[in-house]
């Protein structure tokens, strides 16, 4: 799985968003998101459109102004940054795993592009901006973290 420069600098400035939200220190601007996180400020503009869209976070105008989360933080998953920002969570070629269809051998292979997807669902639609800006991650997080391959690339 790709995690895209969009859906990590979104998800990034969102836990800066939480933070300020779990401070009570009011609206942060993009310049602010931007300067915290070392994220590029025009791509973050056009991240926070997406975002906005998506009723996932409001601007508040003014000299005080900036931006604020939509919703408390633990009431936005990760997936609902992901889906926010670039679409589905996941694709084969263009389609939904469940609109795949296959000939032959290659049958059963919708139900793996599925799963695939329900795995996904479980990690990121299951974890809060506050699980994740506190550490208290879910515990199936927290298992599959402690996988003994987890943190090697195979």
């Amino acid at each position: 799985m790709d995690i895209s420069a969009r859906v990590d600098y979104a998800v990034r400035a969102m836990l800066i968003l939480a933070q300020a939200d779990a401070e009570a220190s009011g609206p942060v601007s993009i310049d602010a998101l931007a300067t915290r996180q070392e994220l590029p400020r025009k791509f973050l503009e056009a991240i926070f459109a997406d975002l906005r869209r998506a009723e996932l976070v409001m601007s508040r105008r003014g000299s005080r102004g900036g931006y604020v989360l939509g919703r408390p933080s633990s009431a936005i998953s990760v997936g609902d940054v992901f889906r926010a920002v670039d679409g589905p969570l996941a694709e084969v070629r263009g389609l939904r795993p469940h609109e795949t269809e296959y000939q032959g051998v290659a049958a059963h292979l919708p139900s793996l592009w599925v799963a695939v997807r329900a795995s996904l669902r479980e990690v990121l639609d299951d974890t809060s901006l506050d699980d994740l800006r506190t550490g208290t991650l879910p515990d199936r997080v927290r298992q599959l973290l402690a996988a003994p391959d987890a943190w090697h690339s195979r």
